[in-house]
């Protein structure tokens, strides 16, 4: 009897330790490790990327340490560690819903399909998709690349659109952006599509950049967003407090300017009706 007692009550505090583990916030874990974990991209500059110092770097890197890690030191009255693992638009989620990351601060859109699995915060880029070629090509938008062999990311919003619009363009998906611009730079594809400041980064870095032209309107729209476990409130309200409070004093706006600005990475200037669409999203205090 009192073996079956003891059995019953170690039974009893493991599925209690199992339950209590299942049940963790990101808050409560981030607190628990000291570390807040992000998935980011090494080769998608100048977002996320590796540079030649060997350092991991980039706009949405720096958003989070400068405008996010300041916010949840003081929520959790703690020195927060920042951990960086490589995503990409095929393991991002995956890498979130399994618990490996915390949050996805690199080029993800903020979709309605998306929402099923995640949430997203507030929008801190926006942009759209375009096509990177080789200077003098005929595809000049997305109305001339039927049957034309055109690369892009695996899972990503571009890839479905150009599926679900020109049907007949030869698509072939790529694991990350060096693949697919490699594929481009041998022949093996014509066109490579993807938000159109990727591919600005993309050209910005490439070898020979008088080389290749961004081409084509944009068709579609890319609001980017850092994703976050689904149903996470008190997490996701930290994430957006810190993104509101860099918008509202001029941080971002500077942080956008040294990677985006006349001397930064990749300059791409800050259209007027982009800067006020992310000044509505900060709500009063």
């Amino acid at each position: 009897m009192r073996r079956l007692i003891i059995v019953l009550i170690s039974a009893m505090m493991f599925f209690g330790a199992s339950k209590a583990s299942w049940s963790e916030t990101t808050l409560e874990k981030i607190d628990r490790t000291g570390t807040l974990t992000i998935g980011t991209r090494t080769g998608s500059p100048p977002f996320a990327y590796v540079n030649k110092s060997n350092e991991w770097v980039g706009f949405s890197i720096d958003l989070v340490e400068k405008a996010i890690l300041p916010g949840l030191n003081k929520k959790l009255n703690k020195q927060i560690k920042l951990e960086k693992k490589e995503s990409a638009p095929a393991t991002r989620i995956p890498l979130l819903t399994s618990n490996a990351v915390d949050l996805i601060a690199e080029t993800m859109t903020d979709t309605q399909s998306r929402r099923d699995s995640v949430d997203f915060s507030l929008t801190f880029f926006a942009t759209g998709a375009q096509f990177l070629v080789k200077k003098g090509s005929p595809i000049k938008g997305i109305q001339s690349i039927a049957g034309k062999r055109i690369a892009a990311q695996q899972g990503s919003t571009n890839a479905r659109i150009v599926r679900e619009r020109v049907p007949n363009a030869k698509l072939l998906e790529f694991p990350d952006q060096p693949a697919a611009f490699q594929a481009l730079a041998q022949g093996q594809v014509q066109a490579y599509t993807n938000d159109g400041i990727q591919l600005a980064g993309l050209r910005a870095k490439a070898p020979k950049p008088e080389e290749w032209a961004v081409v084509g309107e944009f068709f579609s729209y890319e609001p980017y967003g850092m994703a976050l476990r689904k149903g996470d409130s008190d997490f996701r309200q930290v994430v957006n407090v810190g993104l509101m409070d860099a918008i509202a004093s001029g941080q971002y706006f500077e942080i956008y300017d040294k990677w985006f600005g006349p001397k930064g990475e990749v300059p791409y200037p800050l259209a007027p009706e982009t800067k006020r669409f992310l000044q509505m999203q900060v709500v009063p205090k």
